[in-house]
C-alpha cells in the first residue's frame, strides 16, 4: 500500500514539473532567461544584505545582476516576471549605494563651534603678532634675503636682529647639522639662515601649536610651511643639505633662536615658562571656558547604559572635551604612561575623522554577556541550581565581569552611511560602571 502511495505522489510530482515546463522553445528560452538572472539578482541582494546598510567598491553579482535584467526588461517589457526581477534588481540597486539618513542641525553643532573658535583666537593672534612686530621693528633686518654676508657684516652688528621668515618648510629642511638641529631657509646664491629646533624656544611653542589643533581646529592640517620670527644668536657652518646620497657644501649662515611661530589665519604660539609647558599659544587660557560653555554633556552618570555612554563618548570627541572623553574609557587602559600617550593618539586621530569623514555616528541596543563570575541571568543553567548552590558560586566565582557589544553607524555630512556597523566593546567589573574598553577610531 505505501509503494502505491508513494508511486502516486512521485508521478504528481513529475506531472506538476511537467506541466510547468513551456512547450514551445522561445518560451523555454525566456524562463531559462529569466531564472539565469534571477540567480544573480539573488546574489546581489545577499551581497547587500552583507553590507549592512554600507557601501563597497566591488560587487561580485552587481554587474552580472543588472545586465541580465536590463536585458529582460528591454526585451520583455510586459512579463510579469521579469518586472518583478526589475524592481528587486532596482531595490538592491539602492541599498548598495549606502544607507542615508536626514542629517539634523545638532549633528554638525560641533562644527560651528569650532569654526567660532578658530575666529577668536585667529584674531588674537593677528593682533599679538601685529603688536609685536611694531614693537620689533627698530630691531628688524630691514631686508631679509640676500642674507648679509658674513665677511661683510660681524657678529656683534647683527646679533640681537630679528627676522622674520615666511618659508620655514618643517620638517622638510629639517636637518642634523654638526652644531645642532636646524630648519634651514635660503639657498646658497642668498645665503642661509638656520632656525634652531633643538631647543624650547622652538619645542615649546611648536608642542602649543598641536595642543591648538587637538583642543580648537581639527581643520588645521599638519602645517607644512611656517611664518617665523627669528632673533640672530650665532654663526653657523653647516651643510643644509646632509644625508647618505646627498652631496653638499658646507655653508656659513646666521643662526636663529625662535621668538614666536605663526600660522596666518589659524594661531601663533611664543614661548612660556609660566605654565605647565614651556610654550602656549595665544588666546589658550580663554579656550577652557569658551568650550565649557557649549558642552552638551559634562560628567558621566554612575548608571549609564552601554550604548549612552557610547554616545558621550561620541559627544565628548565632536565637542573637543578631552577629560569627559577619559573618563568614558577604561581607566585599566589608561594608567600606565603607554596607555595614556595611547589614548591622546586615539583622539588625535578621532578628531581628524570627525573632520573629515563623518559627523555624525548612531549606536544599536547592546548585547551582554558575562566574561567572568556567576551569571544570575543564565536562566538554563539557574533552573538546575537552588538558592544554595547560587550562593556558592558566587562566592568561589570571584569578581564578575561583564562584556557589552554596541554596534555604531557612521554617517557623512550629506547623511549617507559610511561602511559597515562597526562592533564597539565595553567592559563593567563588580557591577559597577560600564566603560569603553575599545576606543580606536573606528565607528
Amino acid at each position: 500500500m505505501k509503494q502505491t502511495i508513494l508511486a502516486v505522489l512521485v508521478v504528481g510530482v513529475c506531472a506538476v514539473a511537467f506541466a510547468q515546463i513551456p512547450k514551445d522553445d522561445a518560451a523555454r528560452k525566456r524562463k531559462q532567461e529569466i531564472d539565469f538572472a534571477e540567480y544573480y539578482v539573488k546574489e546581489f541582494e545577499k551581497e547587500v544584505s552583507l553590507q549592512r546598510g554600507g557601501e563597497k567598491m566591488m560587487w561580485r553579482s552587481k554587474r552580472e545582476a543588472l545586465e541580465r535584467v536590463q536585458r529582460l526588461k528591454q526585451t520583455y517589457p510586459n512579463d510579469p516576471a521579469v518586472e518583478n526581477l526589475f524592481q528587486r534588481a532596482k531595490s538592491a540597486l539602492m541599498k548598495s549605494k549606502g544607507d542615508y539618513t536626514e542629517v539634523l542641525s545638532e549633528w554638525t553643532a560641533y562644527k560651528r563651534n569650532e569654526e567660532t573658535l578658530r575666529k577668536i583666537i585667529s584674531e588674537a593672534a593677528e593682533k599679538e603678532w601685529a603688536a609685536f612686530s611694531a614693537k620689533c621693528k627698530d630691531q628688524m633686518l630691514p631686508k631679509v634675503f640676500p642674507v648679509p654676508d658674513y665677511r661683510e657684516v660681524g657678529l656683534d652688528d647683527l646679533k640681537g636682529k630679528y627676522v622674520v621668515l615666511d618659508d620655514i618648510e618643517y620638517p622638510r629642511r629639517q636637518f642634523y647639522g654638526a652644531t645642532g638641529e636646524y630648519v634651514s631657509s635660503g639657498k646658497p646664491s642668498i645665503g642661509y639662515y638656520f632656525v634652531n629646533i633643538a631647543t624650547r624656544d622652538w619645542l615649546g611653542p611648536y608642542e602649543a601649536v598641536k595642543r591648538y589643533r587637538r583642543n580648537v581646529n581639527s581643520g588645521l592640517e599638519d602645517v607644512q610651511k611656517w611664518t617665523v620670527i627669528g632673533e640672530i644668536v650665532d654663526i653657523a657652518a653647516e651643510n643644509p643639505n646632509p644625508g647618505e646620497d646627498a652631496v653638499g657644501n658646507v655653508y656659513f649662515g646666521w643662526e636663529l633662536k625662535p621668538v614666536a611661530l605663526y600660522v596666518p589665519g589659524y594661531v601663533m604660539a611664543v614661548r612660556d615658562d609660566t605654565g605647565e609647558s614651556t610654550g602656549r599659544f595665544i588666546g589658550e587660557e580663554r579656550v577652557a571656558a569658551i568650550k565649557d560653555g557649549w558642552y552638551t554633556v559634562k560628567e558621566v552618570p554612575a548608571d549609564v547604559t552601554p550604548d549612552r555612554l557610547m554616545e558621550i563618548f561620541m559627544t565628548a570627541i565632536k565637542e573637543k572635551n578631552y577629560k569627559l572623553y577619559l573618563d568614558c574609557i577604561d581607566p585599566e587602559r589608561t594608567k600606565s604612561e603607554d596607555g595614556s600617550v595611547n589614548a591622546r593618539y586615539h583622539w588625535d586621530l578621532h578628531q581628524t575623522r570627525f573632520h573629515r569623514e563623518y559627523v555624525h555616528v548612531t549606536f544599536g541596543k547592546p548585547v551582554i554577556t558575562v566574561q567572568k563570575g556567576f551569571d544570575e541571568s543564565n536562566q538554563l543553567e539557574n533552573f538546575f541550581l537552588d538558592d544554595s548552590q547560587k550562593t556558592t558560586l558566587k562566592k568561589i566565582s570571584g569578581v564578575k565581569v561583564e562584556e557589552a557589544t554596541v554596534e555604531s553607524k557612521a554617517y557623512d555630512e550629506n547623511g549617507k552611511q559610511l561602511g559597515t556597523p562597526h562592533p564597539h566593546k565595553l567592559i563593567r567589573r563588580g557591577g559597577g560602571r560600564w566603560y569603553v574598553e575599545d576606543y580606536a577610531p573606528r565607528f
